[in-house]
């Protein structure tokens, strides 16, 4: 019986011993190889995310495809010196989230389209330097119910003042509404007093002179307001009530009687 605990004891020393020189080689190769493990493995990880991006893109996009096979024009085809910054494209937007995925033209109705090209030639004889910087434009139906949903702590009546039911549907949904604002050539926007998307009676176009008065608004602030609504106003567009950067092209009924809702 001794010899054959003695037998085991030694079997049991020289497996323990053999395990830990080859945890040790595995240890030192790997060691040696540091670099290169770490290396492989952010490339891998970066291709891998690549991919998965390239797949969403191309699932996404097909809403650009969409606008474009539904007659909708890439506004920069019509005005290069249009800029543009999809907002829902970006986290800089009230849902604080990319919607849009990689939707970043914008696309408008062709005669809406026109029309933005007119006040961007109207801005710049009065301000050469100055340029339209524009946030949205066409919007598809899928995407308005995002934004509906997003703000679920509105009753609907009060919701209704900042993102248009999509039951009732948005002008942005037929292609013939545009969120802008103006900044210089370089792409700086000008100070409108509040951020876009800003939810509150500071952004509304009617109580200007009111808050000017209190001073929560600066004169250059309104002053800047009023020239984005002169050139809109000068090219066709009609300003609503609570956003100064929001402009329809049509009325909602026009709308829907003219275009096709982006599906």
């Amino acid at each position: 019986m001794n010899l054959i605990l003695y037998n085991f004891f030694i079997y049991y020393q020289l497996k323990t011993k053999f395990k830990f020189l080859f945890l040790t080689k595995v240890l030192y190769s790997m060691k040696k190889h540091f670099f290169w493990v770490v290396l492989c493995l952010i490339f891998c990880g970066k291709t891998r995310l690549m991919a998965q991006k390239n797949t969403n893109k191309a699932i996404k996009c097909i809403y650009e495809e969409k606008m474009a096979n539904q007659g909708l024009v890439n506004i920069q085809t019509i005005d290069p010196s249009i800029l543009v910054e999809l907002k829902y494209s970006t986290t800089d937007n009230f849902v604080g989230k990319d919607v849009y995925g990689c939707i970043t033209n914008c696309f408008m109705q062709a005669k809406p389209a026109q029309m933005l090209a007119k006040a961007s030639a109207i801005l710049q004889q009065k301000q050469p330097r100055y340029r339209l910087l524009v946030y949205d434009g066409g919007r598809p139906l899928a995407i308005q119910k995002i934004l509906w949903n997003a703000l679920s702590q509105y009753p609907p009546h009060q919701r209704e003042t900042y993102v248009a039911n999509p039951v009732q549907k948005s002008i942005h949904n037929y292609g013939s509404a545009v969120d802008l604002t103006i900044a210089t050539d370089k792409g700086e926007a000008l100070d409108m007093g509040t951020k876009f998307d800003f939810f509150g009676q500071l952004a509304y176009p009617t109580h200007e002179d009111y808050f000017l008065k209190k001073g929560k608004l600066t004169a250059q602030q309104v002053a800047n307001r009023r020239l984005l609504r002169d050139v809109m106003q000068a090219a066709g567009f009609m300003p609503i009530k609570y956003e100064w950067w929001h402009f329809n092209a049509v009325s909602r009924s026009q709308a829907k009687a003219m275009y096709k809702i982006i599906e």
